[in-house]
């Protein structure tokens, strides 16, 4: 099991401080996903228009820096640009608590927030991935991912719940400044790692930001195991963005809840990613490595039919809302887990940036137009049916993933030249 205290990463010092850096910054950023749709439907009364603009804003950033920032992470020191996200995420967030102690925050400055927290955020995770297989061995990647993916669970078991909390009792903007503290503390967690990281390797021939796009997606839709991941993707990010756009003011305006119950529920999600960070491993060794992988991701998509379709009650609509975010997030976790290990694994190490890069455009671009087609789309049908559309959306993606060679996988593979 991830946590279970033996094996070579707890005497990894260095993992071990990654693991810190990413503990604290995950807990924090509960607090802004959670806070700045908050703000937008509490303080700002913005109407499901706007929260498609937000959501797209805080979704589009995957389009601008999967364009730019492949190459540039692929011939940087990784863990530079790791530090640097933090410390400009830390700074960003500052502006909506003056904003509020001003009194001149406005949907305008929500927009900017989530646009620039985005964009670092999206930058983080590329150079997170590429930056990983260099700092543990092959053989521990899995267990690496899953150990991360615990942490990651655990802030989602408490950090929605806390942002409720804290949204209730201090208002949405003051709540976020606690945020920011946690991307500094993130930061130097980061900066006491010791490892020295290789310097990246020269690059002889002129290159340019289209090269380094189309490097990745060649890459990604040439490899056979990793080209199902891409479509289903793409598929799923049109879709899903339904809810990031529809998600809270669905539970708010059409179920009732209030901002505390909807951050137990969330958290309840948390418990979920928890059972599947600790499930993935065990999942794999008796289904093999990729059926584990099809499970979780056929699962996880399904769940979400349970969110438009709550109903029939008060306390039938919080069990289905709580049922889908335990099916979700466990199997969603599980997915991330194994596809994750899977990509750093087959991808050759000087390219994860570019591939990753690729990936978070094309999905940042569908993510994008979903979020925005969700929010127009509640208005003249409704916020329910528009939420039914996006389920159905994000099952029919997992057949990209179901009729693939992923499902003959049976360990993982041997790493790519």
């Amino acid at each position: 099991m991830a946590l279970r205290p033996r094996g070579p990463l707890w005497r990894h010092g260095d993992f071990l401080k990654l693991w810190g850096a990413q503990t604290v910054s995950d807990f924090g950023a509960r607090i802004t996903r959670e806070g700045l749709p908050l703000a937008a439907v509490l303080s700002v009364r913005a109407t499901p228009a706007q929260l498609g603009v937000l959501a797209a804003l805080t979704l589009g950033p995957s389009l601008i820096v999967g364009l730019t920032a492949g190459g540039f992470v692929d011939r940087t020191r990784r863990r530079a640009v790791l530090i640097g996200t933090d410390l400009l995420r830390a700074a960003v967030l500052i502006v909506v608590p003056i904003g509020a102690l001003m009194h001149w925050l406005a949907m305008p400055a929500l927009y900017l927030v989530a646009f620039v927290v985005g964009a670092a955020s999206v930058l983080f995770d590329i150079a997170d991935h590429a930056y990983l297989p260099s700092l543990v061995g092959r053989g521990d990647l899995t267990d690496a991912n899953a150990k991360l993916s615990v942490t990651e669970s655990v802030a989602e078991m408490g950090g929605p719940a806390l942002a409720g909390v804290l949204v209730q009792v201090l208002t949405a903007p003051i709540a976020m400044a606690v945020n920011a503290a946690t991307y500094l503390v993130s930061a130097l967690f980061l900066a006491g790692i010791r490892h020295r990281e290789a310097a990246p390797p020269p690059t002889e021939q002129k290159t340019s930001l289209r090269a380094d796009l189309a490097i990745g997606l060649v890459v990604a839709l040439r490899q056979p195991l990793v080209r199902p991941l891409f479509l289903a993707g793409l598929v799923a990010g049109l879709f899903g963005a339904f809810f990031q756009t529809l998600y809270v003011v669905f539970a708010i305006r059409t179920l009732g809840f209030s901002p505390a119950l909807l951050g137990v529920i969330i958290a309840m999600g948390g418990v979920g990613a928890l059972g599947g960070a600790l499930v993935f491993q065990p999942l794999s060794r008796g289904l093999g490595y990729g059926p584990a992988v099809v499970v979780s991701a056929v699962v996880s998509a399904a769940s979400a039919l349970l969110i438009p379709l709550a109903g029939q009650g008060r306390l039938v609509a919080i069990a289905m809302m709580v049922a889908s975010q335990l099916l979700g997030d466990s199997f969603g976790v599980a997915m991330l887990i194994g596809t994750k290990s899977l990509q750093q694994s087959v991808l050759p190490n000087a390219l994860l940036g570019r591939v990753g890069a690729a990936m978070r455009a094309a999905g940042g671009a569908a993510a994008i137009v979903g979020a925005v087609a969700g929010g127009l789309l509640a208005g003249p049908f409704g916020v329910r049916p528009t939420l039914i559309v996006g389920a159905a959306g994000l099952l029919a993606a997992q057949g990209f993933i179901l009729f693939s060679p992923l499902i003959r996988l049976r360990v993982l593979p041997a790493p790519a030249a």
